[in-house]
């Protein structure tokens, strides 16, 4: 059996700020809830948009990833997202290699955006929160970017919901959305991590409704610290 009770053991920012790592599956809904926190005033640092930032056109990781992937994955120095994606997504030491380049630069500008946040709390947004996580059997040796989380919170919905969403969303067939499902931590795993759970198969004013409730409950646990 995982061992998880390290993972929920409070951790915090240089700033001593509570920061909510924000996890959920492909279709899951975790823009939607990102921005409604947003909207309440809360700063969200979102590992997707970091991942875009550090490889804008002219940065010089785009210089790294051509001299271990080949020039041809950044054409005029703009990188072609699909087709590096394509060359990892079925080759564990291609995957390897890219998370070497990227992890390192990807969790020092989440440490530097988290330091910077001046809302009550923060919300941590990332799709792979939970996959950053590395293991040895049952121990856990790297908590990955959960090493941020003082609390994890997992928007959970059905698979069938995920792959309408998928599907409406990304114009990707059944096939192509459940090889990318069958790569992110399975739905059981992805709850027993998780300290607060929104269930997403519903309308937003449901959803909202949830949010809400758990703004209240952070912005309590935030003045506690």
């Amino acid at each position: 059996m995982m061992v998880f009770l390290s993972i929920k053991t409070i951790m915090t920012n240089p700033n001593n700020k509570l920061i909510i790592g924000l996890t959920g599956g492909i279709g899951s809904g975790k823009t939607a809830v990102s921005d409604y926190f947003a909207t309440l005033g809360i700063d969200v640092v979102d590992a997707d948009v970091i991942s875009h930032t550090i490889t804008a056109k002219g940065s010089p990781i785009i210089t790294t990833l051509q001299e271990a992937f080949g020039c041809d994955i950044a054409p005029n120095g703009e990188l072609n997202r699909p087709r590096l994606r394509q060359m990892v997504f079925n080759d564990p030491d291609k995957l390897a290699k890219l998370n070497a380049i990227m992890h390192p630069a990807i969790r020092e500008q989440i440490h530097q955006e988290l330091a910077h946040t001046t809302s009550p709390y923060a919300i941590l947004s990332a799709p792979l929160l939970l996959e950053s996580i590395k293991t040895n059997g049952n121990i856990i040796t790297d908590r990955g970017l959960t090493a941020f989380c003082s609390r994890i919170l997992v928007v959970d919905v059905p698979t069938d919901v995920q792959i309408h969403r998928a599907k409406q969303r990304d114009d990707q067939n059944e096939e192509g959305i459940l090889a990318i499902i069958k790569k992110q931590i399975d739905r059981k795993n992805r709850l027993s991590y998780a300290d607060d759970v929104i269930g997403n198969s519903g309308n937003l004013d449901d959803l909202y409704r949830q949010i809400n409730q758990l703004h209240q409950k952070y912005l309590f646990l935030a003045n506690a610290l």
